[in-house]
């Protein structure tokens, strides 16, 4: 009945533009709701674009690997009982619709859902009458299932769609796979190389040796980190907190917590909640470097490292986390922490933070040095909560008395940041945390 212009969607405030990384649909093919048409890359999350109505695609308007700003046509859809000649495969880049088409053209403006797709071919599911995104049958291809095995694999999603998570499932509960064909990739001995392709990377045997080629985000982890450390001098402080009353009183009130909530309490939010009041106190933790000018930040954005199902880094951020009680970061730790495992993070969740925490004790660690994640100037780490003897003074004198103890790392920008000042914002976290209020409401 009516054309519709397929526009790139908002993705958040921060983000004004995105790569397109393939046209899944082209023009002449027909669409259904929802349907995935194109894939899309951020500096961060790429994500599936999926089609506001059912019809026929007439008109795409720009190429993949073309950066395309927010906001602008990317494709024309003609619903059904639209008559009309389909335009080239790719038409130049516009920023109005022409004035020739009719004026009962209606925008819709695509929700915003990502999934994370890989670059390489996928599964042909032409033959099936199931809707499978490009990230499932990906997985799909890489582990060899048939179509007809996809088929039967039930679904969890919308319209009982197949979800990564039902997929990886159903691989888990394999009892036997079949042998991954063999692919010629790349030479990089003399020795002629197998390869299986995986999510955005490719594995290649050489004697020996296994080559694991890097996907995108790991490239792009890779550049940010060295990038980091070539812009800032990096130095690492360290301190070692008594958090025992803070850890007996979550073991109190955690299954009262959870029963008036709805959430489970980690130990996460409350190490928040110490890291934004030290904030307060330290404000020039809180800031950039531009050349040679500091950029004091005004809201506390507080990013937490989070490891993705694919093994990479992540790093969604609670903004605004010193306005928030201890209910509300705990409410905002778990939403990001469950979407982030099931690659449901928007590109907004993950932009403006202004300090980073990470939680190295989740992998039993003791300790560690972090890389600071620019443009911010400070990150810290925390450690495993171990029970160890210590020292406490009392009015009778000092007892040795078992202890729940954990060590904090601050790495920290040495151009703006100095030992004062990074060694004082440390010890008021550990002092926060301390001093834990075990006797608040909640």
């Amino acid at each position: 009945m009516a054309k519709v212009e397929l526009i790139m969607p908002k993705m958040g405030e921060s983000i004004t533009e995105a790569t397109i990384l393939k046209w899944v649909k082209n023009v002449g093919d027909t669409v259904v709701l929802d349907e995935t048409i194109l894939e899309i890359a951020t500096d961060k999350v790429d994500s599936d674009i999926p089609s506001p109505v059912a019809g026929k695609i007439v008109e795409v308007l720009y190429k993949e690997d073309d950066v395309v700003e927010v906001g602008n046509v990317i494709a024309i859809i003609a619903t059904e009982g639209e008559d009309v000649s389909p335009s080239p495969a790719v038409a130049d880049k516009v920023e109005t619709p022409k004035a020739s088409e009719p004026k009962k053209e209606t925008v819709a403006e695509v929700p915003y859902t990502p999934e994370p797709t890989p670059a390489n071919a996928s599964l042909d599911t032409s033959g099936s009458d199931r809707f499978y995104s490009p990230l499932v049958k990906n997985i799909a291809k890489q582990e060899n299932i048939s179509t007809a095995e996809l088929d039967n694999i039930p679904g969890s999603g919308a319209n009982g769609r197949v979800t990564k998570k039902d997929i990886l499932n159903y691989i888990s509960k394999r009892t036997s796979a079949p042998a991954q064909p063999a692919t010629m990739t790349n030479a990089v001995s003399t020795n002629p190389p197998s390869a299986t392709k995986s999510t955005g990377a490719s594995t290649q045997s050489s004697g020996e040796n296994e080559i694991i080629e890097m996907d995108r985000m790991r490239k792009m982890i890779a550049d940010h980190m060295v990038m980091s450390k070539h812009t800032s001098p990096h130095v690492t402080s360290f301190v070692e907190a008594d958090v025992t009353e803070l850890v007996n009183w979550r073991n109190k009130i955690k299954v009262e917590f959870q029963k008036k909530h709805g959430e489970k309490i980690t130990f996460t939010p409350i190490f928040m909640e110490a890291v934004a009041k030290a904030i307060n106190d330290f404000p020039l933790i809180n800031v950039s470097v531009d050349g040679t000018n500091i950029i004091k930040k005004k809201n506390i954005n507080i990013g937490m490292a989070a490891a993705l199902p694919s093994g990479n880094l992540i790093v969604p951020v609670i903004k605004n986390a010193d306005q928030l009680n201890l209910v509300g970061l705990t409410k905002q730790v778990n939403d990001l922490a469950t979407r982030a495992r099931g690659n449901k993070l928007k590109p907004d969740d993950v932009q403006g933070g202004t300090f980073t925490l990470t939680n190295v004790g989740t992998f039993g660690n003791v300790m560690g040095t972090p890389i600071i994640n620019q443009p911010q100037v400070a990150i810290m780490a925390v450690g495993a909560i171990k029970k160890k003897p210590a020292v406490l003074e009392t009015e009778h004198g000092d007892v040795i008395a078992i202890r729940h103890m954990m060590f904090l790392s601050l790495s920290y920008d040495h151009r703006v940041v100095d030992g004062f000042l990074g060694g004082s914002f440390l010890r008021k976290v550990a002092d926060y945390l301390e001093e834990f209020d075990t006797s608040q409401s909640f």
